[in-house]
């Protein structure tokens, strides 16, 4: 067992430290509260190579390890949620799954500029009554021999309204049910392809979450990914590797916590002494530290067996719901140690706790989580 980061890992970890502090950190509070979307920083983010980290160079991407990917997803986490969440999808879900599963062609047309950052992707699975039951699609994708009808709505997508490409799960043959999905890549501006309104969340606020419809959009066969029903298992398959990316972002959320926590600790005083030296606030420091360290050798035990092609179910299930419970009860305990300061935004607690709470949700909820564990342990 190495428990070791490499020269380039460490490098990875410095350089989206900073780039979070700098960039990002100035401007999150405003941005929280006005729900604007990061813009210039996710621009910055693609050029400095954030958002096609695991692609292969021949792609336009960074090459590396899904290590160093989620060090920096930790980093950037643990100053802007939302920042990170459009890292996440680009990264996990629309770039892997194009990767893996795509021919040369859409790899050539639009892994490329998703990888560089010069475009950025959306993953379509949500629907008003298919989130955790993933089976029960009701947008169609209508086979008319050279091209798909689709018809639809989609929920609560990520990078709803800035995305270029996006990748949406339909079904083509109702009688297969699961066996009968496909996932089609949609390109924005497409006739009949239509978004909807901006989602007013409480968390992750500045990230850009819309319900997408489609009415009539033709999709070229040749933008089908896989062979015919191919849809259900490429969307589990890839939420599979997306939930490190969730896990390492509620990871970052509980860390950043941590850190205001401690460094606020030591600065306030009570009591004639700073609040650091009363037992009661160092318990709830060391209990802090200890759960987001198990958090983060779960995660990065995940990150290592997809890196080395092992099976990462059931360790990636675990990192996720376990990273993001803490995350939930790490920050609730950072407001309490900043009392009322906690409770204003100026401190940034207030807000960490509030991005926490939808890791516990998306990409699979905790329960879901549960599911999945039980399964793997009992086959």
């Amino acid at each position: 067992m190495n428990f070791n980061l490499t020269e380039e890992h460490l490098a990875v970890q410095q350089a989206a430290r900073e780039f979070a502090q700098t960039e990002l950190l100035p401007t999150v509070i405003e941005r929280d509260t006005h729900s604007t979307f990061p813009h210039e920083a996710i621009k910055k983010m693609g050029e400095l190579g954030f958002l096609g980290m695991m692609v292969s160079p021949e792609y336009g991407g960074g090459g590396m390890d899904t290590v160093s990917y989620v060090l920096a997803m930790e980093e950037i986490s643990k100053v802007d949620a939302s920042a990170s969440v459009v890292m996440s999808v680009n990264n996990s879900l629309v770039c892997w799954g194009l990767e893996s599963f795509g021919t040369e062609e859409q790899k050539q047309k639009y892994l490329t500029p998703l990888a560089s950052g010069q475009i950025i992707g959306a993953f379509c699975l949500s629907e008003p009554e298919a989130g955790s039951d993933a089976t029960s699609q009701r947008t169609t994708a209508e086979d008319k021999g050279d091209y798909y009808l689709l018809n639809g709505t989609k929920n609560w997508i990520t990078n709803g309204g800035t995305s270029s490409v996006c990748l949406v799960i339909a079904q083509t043959h109702p009688e297969l049910k699961h066996k009968g999905i496909n996932c089609l890549i949609v390109e924005k501006g497409w006739e009949g392809f239509m978004v909807g309104k901006k989602e007013d969340k409480m968390g992750i606020r500045s990230s850009d979450t819309h319900t997408l419809m489609f009415s009539d959009v033709k999709v070229p066969k040749e933008n089908k990914i896989g062979e015919d029903g191919f849809g259900f298992k490429f969307a589990m398959t890839t939420l599979n590797g997306g939930r490190i990316g969730i896990a390492a972002q509620a990871l970052g959320i509980a860390a950043g916590a941590y850190e205001l926590a401690v460094k606020y600790s030591k600065e306030r005083k009570a009591f004639g002494k700073t609040i650091s030296e009363h037992q009661a606030i160092q318990f709830k420091l060391a209990e802090m530290a200890t759960k987001i360290e198990a958090a983060r050798l779960l995660v990065y035990k995940a990150a290592r067996l997809k890196d080395e092609h092992k099976d990462f179910v059931q360790a990636a299930a675990m990192a996720k719901l376990f990273a993001s419970e803490v995350a939930m009860w790490a920050t609730t305990e950072a407001v309490q140690i900043h009392g009322g300061y906690g409770y204003v935004k100026e401190y940034h607690v207030e807000r960490l706790m509030r991005d926490a709470k939808i890791t516990q949700i998306y990409e699979g909820t905790s329960e879901i989580q549960k599911l999945v564990i039980a399964r793997e342990i009992l086959k």
